[in-house]
């Protein structure tokens, strides 16, 4: 057996890597067939650069999706091959922008028949293996971008070490859902007019208005509650986060937080937003860390208010 089926989707990132090891490797022998000596490292670069119009490494490494030192590496290979020529910006001198000379250009445009030649072989090599893969590593990306994996593996650990399950409300969790959350209020304010709509009656006021409420789940005893409330097209309120006092401390929040943001995500929501107080700093840290950024929103309905957040895009 193969190492990496022994560990199992565990070791997905090294055996991504394994892969483009080998991709690269049998890459290098390509350029030759087409008769440059570019290195398969450098194609991003090389190809972004192809119009002739000069970027900074800033741009490039943005424009690529890798880190500027990854970026800073290449160019400076290229330079030092003749495939490249960098310049310093007369406004800021930090700025370092990168052109392909001459050789380079030459080089760049027996791309075009390799580029061809290259997508009809791994069409091939998809279809004899009997998977699309640049979709499907198209659809993971999109995945991690609406969440990235050390969430995922923080959200995992949580709930095996504390036992917690996320699930969808069911009218059994009326109760819990008005008691866990009348306790917090009533702790550091006063239920308002909004509140007792949306606690004594969930289902009409949330569910059916085309929300969702999660709860979590300890040994069969919900333990916390939060809930999404729709507000116009692709918009949700992230609301009614509780969790039992007992239960706190163990990132009971993190998971409902998490589990909201992604069930809204799912459900296309372009924008979610929250309203809370400044009073409540564990809650403001959770909802920080969770992503969201304090805005200038429109008037409240609670006069508990006093801070407006939004979840940035990823």
């Amino acid at each position: 057996m193969d190492f990496y089926d022994r560990i199992g989707t565990a070791s997905l990132g090294s055996r991504l890597r394994r892969l483009g090891d080998r991709l690269a490797e049998d890459a290098k022998p390509i350029y030759a067939l087409y008769g440059t000596k570019l290195q398969p490292r450098w194609f991003p670069v090389v190809y972004l650069l192809s119009q002739g119009e000069k970027h900074s490494v800033t741009a490039i490494a943005d424009e690529i999706g890798q880190t500027h030192a990854s970026v800073s590496q290449v160019v400076s290979e290229m330079v030092k091959h003749g495939y490249a020529r960098v310049s310093k910006a007369e406004s800021d001198g930090r700025k370092t922008f990168v052109r392909l000379s001459a050789k380079g250009l030459a080089a760049a445009r027996k791309l075009d028949t390799q580029c061809i030649d290259a997508a009809a072989a791994v069409q091939g090599l998809q279809a004899e293996a009997g998977v699309d893969l640049w979709k499907t590593l198209g659809a993971i990306e999109q995945a991690l971008g609406r969440q990235n994996l050390h969430r995922r593996v923080l959200r995992e650990k949580i709930k095996r070490e504390e036992n917690v399950r996320i699930v969808d409300y069911i009218s059994r969790y009326a109760k819990a859902f008005r008691t866990l959350n009348e306790n917090w209020i009533t702790t550091y304010f006063k239920l308002e007019e909004a509140d007792r709509r949306a606690l004594n009656d969930p289902e009409g006021t949330v569910l059916q208005a085309g929300g969702f409420i999660l709860v979590a789940i300890i040994d069969g005893k919900p333990i916390g509650t939060c809930a999404l409330l729709p507000h116009g097209e692709a918009c949700f309120e992230l609301a009614k986060m509780a969790v039992a006092h007992e239960a706190r401390g163990k990132g009971i929040g993190w998971l409902l937080g998490e589990a909201a943001i992604n069930k809204a995500q799912v459900a296309g929501a372009r924008k979610v937003y929250l309203e809370s107080n400044t009073r409540l700093e564990p809650a403001i840290n959770l909802y920080r860390r969770l992503g969201f950024i304090e805005i200038a929103g429109g008037p409240s309905s609670y006069e508990r208010c006093n801070i407006q957040m939004e979840l940035a895009p990823p």
